[in-house]
């Protein structure tokens, strides 16, 4: 038994030095790493507290003056819906004056459409049914437009169609709320027409082309480039008078006729449902000069 200890205490001694020389250095290194975390520590409460402190000071900034803080948000709150308001009312206000503008100068082409068929005096006796322009129903091979008035407005078939300028045609269909102008530049337009200077008699052949041709003419007669093409009244189809236009170009035994109508920009026409004898009346000569072909 006493051998054992002794045996036990041998081996014991040793261990318990080589403890004690390495207590010291694990005491060290404790040391050190606890005083690390500490520090690690200290950084991560830093900046959670900078974090937290970056978030609650606006709040805690308001809170510190209420009044004020309440006060301007609802002045910026009042002034968004103020502008808001005031950009609807303004935009509301342009539309309508947008819509005015429009109307304006629809009223003034009207107008203006209107003082150019006053230009026509008719004589007494004479009727005369007005409408509008409401389609093309023209093609290649015709040349023809729409009106709003019919028979119901005492229109026939082969009544003369005229506006503020001179001759436009004369009605193809009658139906009774509507109606189909054959304009003069139709291939199927036949026209009595005679020079007002000269009055040298000729029909007024439509081609589909812009100007309209002479056929039919006498012996040796004399045209001259501007001389002016009136209806004859020959066949009391048409009446006796009406501008139509005047002669534009002579050459190789051909002779155009650039008719004073627009036919590109018609809107208001007016139809001579009845005439008196011969001669229906006149047009007040324009200022203006004849529509130029297109």
């Amino acid at each position: 038994m006493k051998h054992r200890a002794e045996s036990f205490a041998k081996v014991a001694v040793p261990v318990r030095a080589l403890l004690n020389r390495f207590a010291l250095l694990f005491l060290i290194v404790a040391a050190f790493a606890i005083m690390l975390l500490g520090k690690a520590d200290t950084l991560m409460m830093e900046r959670a507290r900078s974090s937290v402190v970056d978030v609650v000071a606006p709040v805690m900034d308001a809170l510190s003056r209420p009044i004020a803080t309440v006060s301007e948000g609802a002045d910026r709150v009042n002034r968004f819906f103020s502008v808001y308001e005031e950009n609807a009312q303004l935009r509301e206000q342009n539309a309508r004056l947008l819509e005015w503008q429009s109307a304006a100068l629809a009223l003034a082409a009207e107008n203006s459409t209107f003082r150019k068929m006053l230009r026509f005096v008719p004589e007494r006796g004479a009727s005369f049914a007005a409408a509008r322009v409401i389609g093309d129903s023209g093609g290649v091979f015709v040349r023809s437009v729409l009106i709003n008035a019919g028979t119901a407005e005492g229109i026939e078939k082969g009544d003369a169609v005229v506006n503020g300028d001179g001759l436009i045609g004369r009605v193809a269909e009658a139906g009774r709320r509507s109606g189909r102008v054959l304009l003069v530049s139709d291939l199927n337009s036949r026209i009595p027409v005679v020079t007002e200077k000269n009055r040298v008699r000729a029909i007024l052949a439509g081609d589909n082309s812009p100007s309209p041709k002479l056929s039919f003419l006498p012996p040796n007669a004399r045209f001259e480039v501007g001389d002016r093409i009136v209806t004859s009244g020959h066949g009391g189809v048409f009446p006796a008078g009406l501008p139509v236009g005047q002669i534009s170009s002579v050459a190789d035994g051909v002779i155009r006729v650039q008719p004073f109508a627009d036919f590109y920009r018609l809107e208001y026409v007016r139809i001579i449902t009845e005439f008196p004898g011969e001669v229906a009346g006149q047009i007040v000569p324009s200022s203006a000069s004849p529509s130029r072909q297109r």
